[in-house]
Formats: structure tokens, sequence, C-alpha cells
């Protein structure tokens, strides 16, 4: 009875430092904010409690459900767009349906190497309303006075931001699932092919379900990921043009940096931890079921 005490005491011991290196790195900053989201400042000085005066703010604010809604915008492509698309393209290259794979694979795999500012300015001179895009459609429209003015419109200036993002980031989920796939038997594959199995037939029956657990890894880096975007938005467009590409880290950054109200921007970031950890939640249920439907 006391050796096994002194083992969980020793246990316990070793986890010490682990313990309080999460203590101090990650729930001290988020009791903090908790502390601050019911504060108000000014003039870089605390001004008073407030209680939740700031979270009925931020519900409140327009620029806020809009930044939401195109954090939410980001999250449905990486989800919809970035995994199937990933996906589909480690199968390709994976059944080898095209010559050169490896060339094929450096090649998609390129974009995610790139500086996000690098490719932010370099999809700018594509998308400017003096870029590539617009000089190509003034040649195949044979109008010398077209201007693209997508980032003008408020329903579709998220439309440049989601195609880079599909573009940058569908790579890694393509390296991924076609590492992935390298593991999968090729004795289940030849069978399959021998019993008369389609492409399609071979893609959801024995390929998704042997990718089933690093789907649903990538599913949860693309939601996190998702709420957290900042660097490729932030150098595109820096929210804008009227906050039309607002994302809630840059609604964050604006309301603690730029007009130092450090209360306020508690309230947010505690927003999107909660955010985080209940959309990460969802999918672990949503993903426990799926298993449990198909074992």
């Amino acid at each position: 009875m006391v050796e096994r005490s002194y083992k969980r005491f020793s246990y316990y011991l070793l986890l010490l430092p682990a313990l309080v290196l999460y203590l101090s790195i990650i729930l001290f900053p988020i009791g903090m904010s908790a502390v601050l989201s019911l504060t108000k400042w000014k003039n870089f000085q605390m001004a008073g409690f407030i209680g939740l005066g700031n979270y009925i703010k931020i519900f409140a604010d327009p620029g806020f459900l809009r930044a939401l809604w195109n954090n939410a915008q980001i999250m449905l492509i990486s989800v919809l767009g970035q995994i199937p698309l990933g996906v589909v393209l480690a199968y390709v290259l994976f059944r080898k349906f095209v010559r050169g794979v490896k060339f094929y694979e450096m090649m998609i795999f390129l974009p995610i190497t790139i500086s996000s500012v690098v490719v932010a300015l370099l999809w700018n001179r594509i998308f400017s309303p003096v870029g590539v895009y617009t000089y190509f459609m003034k040649f195949m429209t044979g109008n010398p006075d077209y201007i693209l003015k997508i980032s003008e419109n408020p329903h579709f200036a998220m439309v440049p931001i989601l195609f880079v993002l599909l573009w940058m980031h569908t790579s890694l989920y393509m390296v991924m699932f076609l590492a992935n796939m390298q593991r999968i038997p090729k004795s289940s594959l030849e069978a399959a092919k021998l019993d008369g199995a389609g492409e399609s037939v071979i893609l959801w029956n024995i390929v998704l379900p042997a990718l089933s657990n690093v789907i649903f890894t990538s599913s949860i880096f693309a939601i996190s990921g998702s709420l957290k975007s900042f660097d490729l938005v932030f150098a595109m467009t820096g929210g804008g043009p009227v906050d039309y590409t607002n994302v809630m880290s840059i609604y964050l950054y604006k309301h603690t940096f730029t007009y130092n109200n450090y209360g306020y921007g508690s309230a947010v970031s505690l927003i999107i931890v909660f955010l985080s950890i209940g959309l990460i939640a969802l999918g672990r249920g949503l993903y426990g079921r799926f298993q449990k439907k198909f074992d």
C-alpha cells in the first residue's frame, strides 16, 4: 500500500513541471483575460469595472458580427473545400493517374512553403483593379474600361481571400492524406480491382475509412486555423475596405492595439477561445457518432 502511494506520488512529481508550465502559459493568460474583460480602459489606464458590458457591446456591434461571419466562411472553405480537395488530389497521385507524380507533388506542395505575406502580395497583384486579372478580362471581353471591383462588394469581398486560402492550404492536407494512403495494403486494392470495383468504390469503401482518423485531425486543424486567421487577411486587405474582410483576430488587434481598449480586446479573445473549444468539442462528438455508426 505504501509502495503504491509512493509510486503515485512519484508520477505526480514528474508531472509537476509540465503542469506548472501549462498553468503559466495557457491557463494564467486566460484567467487574466477573463479579469480584464470585465473592465473598461481609457488612455492606457483602467477606468473601472463594468461587468459584462464589454460582451454586450461586442455582440451588439455589427462589425464583430461581420468578422464572425467572415471567420465562418473561412471555416467552411477550410473544412468543405481544402480537405475534400486534398483527398481528391492525394488519391489522384496515389493511384498514379498522371505521369510525373513527384513533380506534381512538389508543385502542389509549393504554396504552403511560401510566406503568407509573399502570397498576399502575389495575389494582390492579380486581383488588383489594375492587376493581371483585370488585364486578362479586358483582353477576353474586348472592353478597355473593365475594372475588377469585387473588393468593393460587401457580399463578395471575401472571395479572393477564400480562393487564396484554398490554393495555399490544400497542399498540406494533400501531403497528410497521401502519406496515409501509402500505408494501405496494396493487396486490398488489388483484390477490389479483381472483384470489379471501380475507383469510386475503392475510394469510398477502402481509402476513406482508412483515412477517417487523419481526416478528423485535419478537420480540427482547419477549424482552429480558421478562427485565428490573421496574417494572410491582414497582408491582403488589412480587414478593409470598410471592414468587409475583417476577421475576429483583426477585430481583436484593432480594438486592443489601435484603440487601446484592453478590456474590450480581452473579451473578444475569450470569445474566440471558447468558440474554438466549442467547435472542437462538437467535431469530436460528431466523429464519435460517425465511428459508432460504422463500427
